[in-house]
């Protein structure tokens, strides 16, 4: 199954690199207030799915562009989790920093990820119980224990003016305690960062489960921590993710639990 989601990455990626050298001809729409699609993302999930659903015909899908498959529902055993180009606006842009997202779901459990960076040619990949790799070699988080001295990352995802507050206010706690805060804008990339040790630490609010499945498969079997703002484990479609190394991860949630969902009375 692993060997067929990455056929189906580098089938997208094929899609996505010939477009990427005309990108006039890219065209662009809007689906929500700084939300964009482009007819790219559409074709590159076109592509995975045709070459998973062949391999494996009656499994499910749910995928960023055209949404869960008409088998999808909580009686399926596998479900494919699909995000074909994440960090879009970087695309459109020419900002070489995207990626090809692929997770496979076994009863609600993810069991193998695939990670694509077209533009580097980087292959991450993970199986449950077997590690995670970077081009077929072993990853693993860093063993950093300090935080004053982590490089982290952060994502904002374009919404209303509070999540802008907010997201300004956590950004002010964190860049005060660590060496330095990025927003490079592919947040299945930065978690495969955080599994290969490039970064520390990894957190946002808002993501979908297209956005974190994959990453976050291959950050606990490169010897991290993936959680909520709390702590708890409850991350995929709740959307709230802190991502690090084990003592960085303790350190991050005590920073920024104050974010996390608020109990109920």
């Amino acid at each position: 199954m692993l060997n067929t989601a990455i056929k189906a990455a580098r089938r997208a990626a094929a899609v996505i690199n010939r477009a990427s050298f005309d990108l006039d001809r890219v065209i662009v729409t809007e689906k929500n207030h700084k939300d964009f699609v482009t007819d790219v993302d559409q074709a590159a999930e076109q592509a995975i799915i045709e070459v998973l659903s062949k391999a494996y015909p009656d499994h499910a899908f749910l995928c960023e562009e055209s949404g869960p498959s008409k088998n999808a529902n909580d009686e399926t055993e596998y479900t494919w989790i699909i995000d074909p180009l994440d960090g879009t606006t970087n695309f459109m842009h020419g900002f070489p920093q995207y990626s090809i997202s692929i997770a496979l779901s076994q009863r609600g459990v993810i069991t193998q990820a695939v990670i694509y960076d077209p533009v580097r040619n980087d292959l991450f990949t993970a199986t449950k119980g077997a590690g995670a790799y970077l081009n077929d070699k072993r990853i693993r988080v860093t063993k950093l224990d300090r935080i004053a001295n982590a490089l982290l990352s952060t994502g904002y995802v374009a919404g209303n003016a509070k999540a802008l507050d907010e997201y300004l206010k956590m950004y002010g706690i964190m860049a005060e305690r660590c060496h330095g805060v990025r927003r490079p804008g592919s947040a299945a990339l930065d978690l495969a960062y955080v599994a290969a040790g490039r970064l520390d630490g990894f957190y946002e609010k808002g993501l979908k489960p297209w956005d974190i499945a994959a990453g976050a498969l291959m950050v606990t079997e490169s010897g991290g921590i993936v959680g909520e703002f709390s702590g708890e484990s409850d991350y995929l479609y709740k959307g709230d993710i802190i991502a690090a190394s084990p003592k960085i991860f303790g350190q991050m949630v005590g920073l920024l639990s104050q974010f996390g969902e608020q109990p109920k009375a």
